[in-house]
């Protein structure tokens, strides 16, 4: 710090003047800051009570006026607050006036040191404005509401009701006792002020706008004569009544579209399954089937395989033979050498006594009927009596060569009806006049190839059967076959011409003028075509 006289004054330079001048007073906040140490042993150690002070207030207005006073004490003290809150950047901070804008942000360090970093980087010796606007920025401070003056609805001799025991709080940051606790312990001395008693058992006295909102709507409350305190607190009841109605229908009406809600979703949900258990039915239906006809597919590349196999065999046959031992059929010479190894084969093979006495196990009917067709060619080449009448008992016809070919020919048909009787039956809906028209055409045939059908595909066939629940009588104009399979007439077609009871008479052929082809037949002889 320099020193001035006056003679030495003309010989002084601007800025070594200049220099002086900022030394001193940086001097003077070094000397202040130094002395809020000193100030707050005072408070901590209540020393002042010593000589005689109450409090610490009484104490700075006692003997700290000439410095300020309690005021002047209380923002060296706030200042030093933010110093130590600020940490190794405190050191920033030169003076009070400089940790004033800073003081709301010593409970919150690191919003603290988030505006002396601020207020740095944009000045590398910051002022108090730069302080101020760094702390607003990290900070910024609430709006106010600017409040208009409004006319009391009660006589100004009424004095303000005053929450007396009430814990307050100092929430202004331009106040020394920013963030401070006290009591008020005493009455308002007018509507803007309250009296707060602080821990130490110092008292303020403190603006309503520099306490918390809670306290200061209240304190600014004011009693009113009783037929108004009556009559307020019947309207505050009414309006409570209407607050819990409003709140019980808005409660009801919730629950209700929330319901109403719930139940579309749970609606549009069953819709969505029944939707998707549709498509999934249709989708299972293709592929039966698809399935069906893989299954046809196979059995007729079966079947090709097999005929393909034996024509090979054939041509292979046809090969090792010369051909002048072929005429149209075959040589007596070929003639002889095929009955004997067949009469070989038949020796080794084929009993049928055996047979008689055990059939076959798997596919029985089968096997016997390829059996008759196999003894019925047999009979055919060696002219052989017994195996023509084995071949016509197996074959259930008459032991001539036209019976048994004319029967070895219908069946010949027997795996071709099968197959086109099992693709209508295979069809998702049929009906009874598309299967009939199908099987019509192996009606000769019918025991057969119904002795081949499952019992679910015959229990199918006979629900759909035009009179399988209406037993129709046979009458003078009903159609009729003969009933029994192996009858000459079982695919001939007559009109019944006559009724004797027991008995009709019919003309087959529709030649009901011709004698020769009416006869007389018991009615349970009889049948319905397509029964």
């Amino acid at each position: 710090m320099l020193t001035l006289d006056r003679e030495s004054l003309g010989a002084l330079h601007y800025d070594d003047l200049n220099s002086s001048i900022k030394d001193t007073f940086a001097t003077i906040d070094q000397f202040e800051l130094q002395a809020v140490e000193q100030i707050r042993l005072m408070h901590d150690e209540r020393m002042y009570r010593i000589a005689g002070y109450k409090n610490f207030s009484e104490y700075c207005q006692g003997e700290l006026h000439v410095y300020g006073g309690y005021r002047r004490i209380n923002q060296l003290l706030g200042a030093s607050k933010v110093i130590v809150a600020a940490g190794e950047l405190g050191s920033q901070i030169k003076n009070e006036r400089q940790a004033r804008p800073l003081l709301r942000l010593a409970k919150e360090p690191e919003k603290l040191i988030a505006a002396i970093r601020l207020a740095l980087s944009s000045n590398p010796e910051p002022s108090e404005s730069d302080f101020a606007a760094a702390a607003n920025i990290v900070a910024p401070l609430p709006r106010v509401r600017k409040q208009f003056h409004q006319e009391p609805m009660v006589p100004d001799f009424w004095e303000p009701l005053v929450p007396k025991n009430m814990k307050v709080t100092i929430s202004s940051p331009e106040h020394p006792s920013f963030g401070e606790s006290g009591v008020i312990c005493a009455d308002a001395p007018n509507n803007s002020q309250q009296i707060v008693t602080k821990s130490d058992g110092e008292r303020l006295l403190v603006n309503n706008t520099d306490l918390d909102v809670a306290i200061v709507s209240d304190s600014t409350e004011r009693r009113y004569p009783k037929e108004y305190a009556e009559a307020i607190a019947a309207l505050k009841e009414q309006h409570k009544l209407e607050l819990e109605r409003l709140s019980q229908e808005l409660r009801i009406g919730l629950q209700a579209e929330v319901s109403a809600r719930a139940e579309a979703q749970v609606s549009e949900q069953i819709q969505s399954l029944q939707q998707l258990y549709n498509q999934q039915k249709e989708q299972n239906i293709q592929l039966q089937q698809r399935l069906d006809e893989m299954e046809g597919l196979r059995k007729l590349s079966t079947e090709n395989q097999q005929l393909h196999q034996r024509i090979q065999e054939l041509e292979h046959a046809l090969i090792e033979r010369p051909s002048q031992q072929w005429g149209n059929t075959m040589t007596q010479q070929a003639t002889i050498v095929l009955n004997k190894q067949v009469k070989e084969a038949l020796e080794k093979t084929i009993d049928l006594r055996t047979l008689a006495a055990e059939p076959p196990k798997e596919n029985a009917t089968e096997c016997l009927r390829l059996m008759g067709m196999a003894l019925k060619n047999l009979a055919s080449a060696m002219n052989n009596t017994q195996a023509l009448e084995a071949a016509a008992l197996i074959l259930g016809t008459s032991p001539t060569p036209e019976a048994i070919a004319t029967r070895a020919e219908q069946l010949q048909l027997l795996p071709q009806a099968l197959r086109e009787i099992r693709q209508v039956l295979a069809r998702i809906e049929f009906t009874w006049q598309e299967f009939w028209a199908v099987a019509e055409k192996y009606e000769v045939i019918k025991a057969d190839y119904w002795a081949e059908l499952t019992t679910s595909e015959k229990e199918l066939i006979s629900a759909l059967h035009p009179f399988a629940n209406v037993a129709m009588p046979i009458q003078v104009g009903s159609i009729v076959c003969h009933a029994d399979p192996y009858h000459t007439l079982y695919i001939a077609r007559g009109k019944v011409i006559q009724d004797l009871g027991e008995q009709v008479v019919v003309a087959w052929d529709n030649s009901q003028d011709e004698p020769k082809n009416t006869s007389k037949y018991p009615k349970n002889q009889l049948r319905f075509p397509g029964s």
